[in-house]
């Protein structure tokens, strides 16, 4: 596995992986018969300054095979890295305003978004959130998944991950 540091869009910084994924097939009509599939993919690491830093051992974005892949957000300011005190809805826009920069830096967009999940530390709480949850997301809704968790990163109200087309 090769890797490569490459200064990906909006100044983010990718980390290439390449791998080839091997897929043994074994065919039921023929009975010593046995092929390999090979498939060559790149898998990249986004990180951008428009985002919070990862808190953690991960990474703010993944692009694999046509996606990007983004982690859970949580209100935290880019410019401090502190956490956007607020109701659900103040936290809410800055989680989006994070998903937004780190799928921009990807190179993608938040309107090619195809999966979001989100995860509120009270259900009745959602209403709030989807309120402006919606003004992000108009001309092609992606499927969500909304749960109401025990607790979430640094008492939170709410954290987003996203999934979207490059």
């Amino acid at each position: 596995m090769a890797e490569v540091e490459d200064p990906g869009p909006a100044g983010a910084v990718t980390h290439k992986h390449s791998c080839v994924a091997t897929q043994t097939l074994k065919p039921v009509l023929f009975d010593a018969a046995e092929s390999t599939i090979q498939e060559d993919c790149v898998i990249e690491t986004i990180a951008t300054d428009r985002g919070p830093k990862a808190i953690g051992p991960y990474s703010q974005a993944v692009k694999a095979n046509g996606f990007v892949f983004l982690s859970g957000q949580i209100a935290l300011d880019p410019k401090t890295q502190q956490i956007v005190e607020g109701d659900v809805a103040r936290q809410t826009e800055r989680v989006l305003e994070n998903l937004k920069a780190i799928v921009e830096a990807a190179g993608s967009s938040i309107e090619r978004a195809v999966k979001t999940t989100v995860f509120l530390a009270d259900m009745n709480d959602f209403a709030a959130m989807n309120e402006v949850y919606g003004r992000y997301f108009i001309a092609h809704p992606p499927a969500r998944s909304t749960v109401e968790v025990a607790r979430l990163p640094r008492n939170v109200r709410v954290e987003i991950d996203l999934i979207a087309l490059l």
